[in-house]
């Protein structure tokens, strides 16, 4: 059975565009075909998160050659589209015909002959057109270039511009249109970095040591073999700025653990081997279903001592005596903005009101954790994105609600090496376009 990456990438994207989530949906549907060629495999991988992160850039390209404003356009002829300008504009190891012909020829796999045509006369216009194309400057229009040259929607665009100015949102936008890089967590309660790393030479596979996380490894280049370990539980796939956060609650053996929004584990398991599997975890999630990636997740990384909760902290507080951890993690769900090389669906799903919704929750699920540290105990804050009510003044509105918390700077907790990744409160704030992390943000509020 013969299977088309074009068709494959179609079909994940238009299940992407109905609500799910690109790396899960194109996870799901490699595994379905392991026969793929792995060269099928790539460009399917590439059209999925191509399209989707240029998707900006590619309708306004589409725009100066269709008459018909795109949003009236049918949903699949649009997407069909996309994938063909994203192939003349974004790659250049397809011939141009190659992606006009192969895109007519999916419009008929999916039954639309009657849109061929139109799909045809549209993708040959931006064919020859292209390289005439005026792209939106930085200098004359800076909101353009965010919005049309850098693929983020106006609204998201207009905020940056406002909140970072012009050269640094150009350079934010500019590195979320990149491929995160392929990072994994070295999982010390079976293997050290040094091992894990000759391990893979010696399986053909080229990885380099993190520059900030002590565990973290990052793999350049992959071999047709496995990541050794996959099955012993040797690693984590986890991003390097993801990676700080566990350390940030400096836990220790023979602690009592909180980590509120667990799912889907790879912070909690990362506290088990900080702590050697001495100290006592509970892991909550709102999710039953997202509670068993946690629990599989320390099977298979021979994690011990965590305990698995389902419960909304919103709502309730978990069954733990007042001021009773040592430690408390809030991994706060958020809107997500700096991990859009990751998800970049994310950025055309999220909505400016999301943010204020989000930043109450993030609130609430403050509020009911500050009550189950100790005195002396440490609660840290963390999220993975950038915006000013997610980070600097929720730290803020916490602070003036628990006058019996305050905010320590993590410099008077982490290497020397890391500081460049603290601002000016000694919080981490890591960007991508700075230091080649995901972005995020974390403070750590100790109890009196």
């Amino acid at each position: 059975m013969t299977i088309d990456p074009r068709r494959l990438a179609f079909d994940i994207l238009e299940r992407v565009l109905g609500g799910g989530y690109a790396d899960r949906t194109l996870d799901a549907a490699l595994q379905r075909y392991p026969q793929l060629d792995p060269r099928d495999r790539g460009l399917a991988t590439e059209l999925v998160y191509g399209v989707l992160r240029q998707q900006g850039r590619l309708d306004y390209a589409l725009s100066r050659f269709c008459k018909q404003p795109l949003a009236k356009l049918e949903n699949r002829v649009l997407l069909l589209l996309r994938l063909g300008a994203y192939q003349l504009l974004c790659l250049d190891r397809v011939p141009d015909s190659a992606a006009v012909d192969t895109t007519v020829q999916l419009a008929r796999q999916l039954k639309l002959e009657r849109a061929t045509g139109f799909v045809n006369g549209i993708l040959r216009a931006l064919g020859r057109g292209k390289d005439a194309l005026t792209w939106p400057e930085a200098g004359r229009d800076p909101l353009a270039h965010l919005q049309h040259t850098l693929s983020l929607p106006e609204w998201l665009a207009a905020r940056w511009l406002k909140e970072l100015g012009g050269d640094e949102a150009g350079q934010l936008a500019a590195a979320l249109l990149e491929p995160a890089p392929f990072s994994v967590r070295v999982n010390t309660l079976k293997i050290d970095r040094e091992r894990f790393l000759a391990a893979l030479a010696a399986a053909g596979h080229r990885g380099e040591a993190t520059r900030f996380a002590p565990e973290g490894v990052i793999i350049r280049e992959r071999a047709a073999a496995p990541l050794p370990g996959d099955v012993d539980g040797w690693y984590q796939v986890q991003d390097e700025a993801s990676m700080l956060v566990a350390h940030l609650l400096a836990p220790q053996p023979g602690e009592r653990l909180l980590d509120v929004c667990a799912a889907p584990g790879g912070k909690t398991t990362h506290l088990a081997a900080l702590t050697g599997n001495r100290a006592v975890i509970t892991a909550l999630d709102l999710h039953p279903q997202r509670l068993r990636l946690v629990q599989q997740g320390a099977v298979r990384l021979g994690c011990t001592g965590i305990t698995t909760r389902c419960l909304d902290m919103t709502l309730f507080a978990p069954a733990l005596p007042p001021a009773s951890c040592d430690g408390v993690l809030v991994d706060a769900p958020c809107s997500g903005l700096g991990v859009l090389r990751r998800n970049p669906e994310a950025r055309w799903r999220l909505q400016p009101a999301d943010v204020t919704v989000l930043a109450e929750r993030q609130a609430l699920l403050l509020h009911q954790a500050a009550a189950l540290v100790r005195p002396g105990g440490r609660l840290v804050y963390a999220v993975c994105t950038v915006t000013p009510e997610e980070t600097d003044r929720q730290v803020a509105a916490f602070l003036a609600r628990h006058p019996d918390f305050h905010l320590q700077p993590l410099t008077e907790r982490v290497p020397d090496g890391w500081r460049e990744l603290l601002d000016a409160q000694g919080c981490l704030r890591s960007w991508p376009h700075r230091h080649g992390l995901d972005g995020f943000f974390a403070a750590c509020l100790v109890r009196a």
